[in-house]
């Protein structure tokens, strides 16, 4: 299993306040961003360095770096969206892709809409992004339209997860790793992850 649960004090902490209804859009959409960047820092861990040659104003060391060009963000539209400014603080020269899904309501399964992503994906890591792995109806439909264009390393970073969507995601894909920053408990009956934090698109863009 490649599912990835953070467990800290202040991830508790941050999650709690996320989780109140009567937290701010303001303040809503800084939690998210600020969970995003400690999820992507996890995510990042086995990133690979390159050595340099540093001149510092002492004298000359050998350093590391990240070749931020083999990383691609794709927020899963719209609520991902909430979560790029926090991974872009880690890697602000990692490339952007979108993918827009919808449900159909006939089928109840997700439907492309629109797909837009960075030349040479298919050589890049794609962090996916979106704040909650409900059903995992979406995530899974998105990771497959990454590998129908040839993507082969994919991370997916959502803030809260339920236990279907995280088995959804493990059955359909088990080679994509996951990282969630707190598994709850189910999937209500109308498909809201209980206790959740309610609808995270609405929440981030202050639309109801």
């Amino acid at each position: 299993m490649k599912e990835i649960v953070l467990n800290h004090p202040m991830v508790e902490h941050k999650i709690s306040i996320l989780r109140s209804e009567s937290t701010s859009t303001k303040e809503f959409r800084e939690l998210i961003s600020e969970l995003a960047t400690i999820l992507c820092l996890e995510a990042l861990k086995d990133a690979p360095l390159k050595e340099i040659s540093i001149k510092t104003p002492i004298t000359v060391c050998k350093g590391k770096t990240i070749d931020e060009n083999n990383y691609a963000f794709v927020p899963i539209l719209r609520a991902g969206m909430g979560m790029v400014d926090g991974v872009l603080t880690l890697m602000p020269n990692a490339k952007i892709g979108h993918i827009g899904l919808y449900r159909n309501e006939d089928t109840l399964e997700p439907v492309e809409y629109y797909c837009k992503l960075p030349k040479n994906i298919e050589n890049k890591t794609v962090i996916l992004l979106d704040p909650m792995l409900a059903t995992g109806g979406s995530g899974s439909a998105a990771i497959s339209m990454l590998k129908k264009r040839g993507v082969k390393k994919i991370k997916f970073l959502s803030i809260i997860a339920a236990p279907e969507g995280l088995e959804r995601i493990q059955t359909d894909h088990p080679d994509v790793e996951i990282y969630t920053a707190y598994k709850d408990l189910k999937l209500n009956d109308v498909g809201y992850i209980v206790p959740g934090l309610g609808d995270a698109g609405d929440r981030i863009f202050g639309t109801k």
